[in-house]
């Protein structure tokens, strides 16, 4: 299997297709790629990325940089430092939600964002290159998450005294990854009462990297025991956030952007303009309404949307993995500035978290995949739909959308497979579109 590259970044199984050969040349083409200025270096929780870590450090020294070493920090919180402290890039070791045997790099530009599109193609397309030069100094910043804390603290549309007010009792599941240290820290600092699960940095990943319901026993089952206010999970790198309820119900990762921009609307009583992408919830579109928003569309991944904020001035955005964009923070991913939007608005809801969701516009999305060996023939699928009354997208693989319902066929830009998403107002017409979507793309074949 190849190394797989996108605007993600570059992730590959560790031993097979990746290894310090291959970060080293990237490290050293990104060196180059990027203006003069320190490089910040981060990793996850995965054992093996310690070694990849120190062999990055090692080869953007030699090239003459000085590395700020932040060690095993949330991605967001490297994204928070670049920008706070006007850094020439990032290079984070993180396969986020993959597997635990896969490993790889994030790439972040000096504004603390992800590569755009055409500086990846850049950096994908560039050989190393050596320079005799005096080497570089590592300099030690594995308090670097502290700053990340007192940002999401002071900001505008938190109001972090309420929340300390209510002294939430908070269970996490950090997955034992690179959130161990800083969400258990910043709701504490929120004044919450706060029980860990999972919340090591050995890496280990005990209930499977992504922060999806059925990975979610652990931490429905702790919440209902302990009956606390709310559950937060992350995924290994700590850019999502998915939320369980105060009844142990996982109430999944779309709705985690759904509660966070309805906090946000509702401090700012503005119109605003949310982005999110392709493959998110209704649910958005929904609240957006309410709250006399609206809501425009990008194509999947990170820097799709950071980009088409960026070009419309929003303010928040994010995807329906968990996701939450907060220009005010940083324009990136953050699971701590989701956990505080979404106390934020419980503890001006003055109501539990069930009732909350009770107000709230819910759909019902399934999600699928195969594997990427089975070629999609688009043409083929809007064959089928020819007599629809339906609207086709081709801005990122194929979105098929009906007055109530969509269904969203596109190409991973983090793993080998064809994802098939779905959304309804109902189980069986959303898991009917999945499955004809399959008998479709099955009868064609590749």
């Amino acid at each position: 299997m190849e190394l797989i590259k996108s605007i993600s970044g570059i992730r590959g199984i560790v031993g097979k297709n990746l290894n310090n050969t291959i970060v080293n040349s990237y490290s050293n083409i990104f060196s180059h790629l990027q203006d003069q200025g320190d490089i910040l270096v981060a990793r996850d929780s995965r054992p093996h990325g310690e070694d990849l870590y120190d062999s990055i450090c090692d080869t953007l020294t030699f090239m003459g940089r000085n590395v700020i070493s932040c060690g095993i920090i949330p991605t967001p919180t490297a994204q928070f430092i670049i920008k706070e402290r006007n850094l020439a890039g990032g290079i984070v070791v993180t396969a986020s939600h993959n597997p635990i045997e896969w490993n790889g790099l994030k790439f972040l530009d000096s504004d603390g964002c992800f590569l755009n599109a055409n500086k990846m193609k850049e950096l994908l397309s560039m050989s190393p290159e050596t320079i005799t030069i005096d080497r570089g100094n590592i300099i030690e910043s594995e308090d670097a998450y502290l700053s990340h804390i007192d940002n999401v603290l002071n900001l505008q549309c938190i109001q972090s005294e309420k929340i300390k007010e209510k002294k939430f009792k908070v269970v996490i599941d950090t997955v034992n990854g690179a959130a161990y240290k800083a969400l258990p820290e910043l709701l504490e600092k929120l004044n919450c009462d706060i029980i860990k699960i999972h919340c090591k940095n050995t890496g280990d990943f005990p209930r499977g990297t992504e922060p999806i319901p059925s990975h979610l026993g652990d931490l429905s089952k702790t919440v209902r025991e302990e009956k606390a206010d709310i559950g937060f999970a992350t995924d290994p790198d700590a850019d999502r956030l998915a939320i369980v309820s105060n009844t142990g119900f996982p109430i999944g990762e779309e709705s985690t952007l759904v509660l966070a921009l309805e906090s946000y609307l509702k401090f700012y009583k503005d119109s605003q303009t949310i982005v999110t992408n392709l493959s998110t919830s209704m649910g958005i579109d929904a609240i957006a309404e309410r709250y006399n928003s609206t809501v425009e569309r990008s194509s999947v991944g990170e820097i799709n949307v950071v980009e088409k904020m960026k070009e419309l001035g929003s303010a928040i955005g994010g995807e329906g993995n968990g996701g939450v964009i907060l220009k005010e923070s940083h324009l990136g991913r953050d699971s701590l500035v989701a956990s505080a939007l979404v106390l934020n608005h419980l503890a001006h809801s003055n109501i539990s978290l069930d009732k909350i969701l009770e107000n709230i516009p819910r759909f019902v999305m399934i999600k699928d995949k195969i594997p990427i060996e089975n070629d999609v023939n688009f043409n083929d699928i809007k064959a089928h739909f020819k007599n629809d009354i339906a609207t086709f997208i081709d801005e990122d693989g194929l979105k098929i959308i009906w007055e109530d319902k969509w269904v969203h066929i596109r190409k991973s830009n983090t793993e080998p497979i064809i994802r098939i998403i779905s959304e309804a107002n109902d189980n069986n017409t959303a898991e009917s579109l999945i499955d004809l979507i399959n008998k479709i793309v099955s009868y064609s074949g590749p």
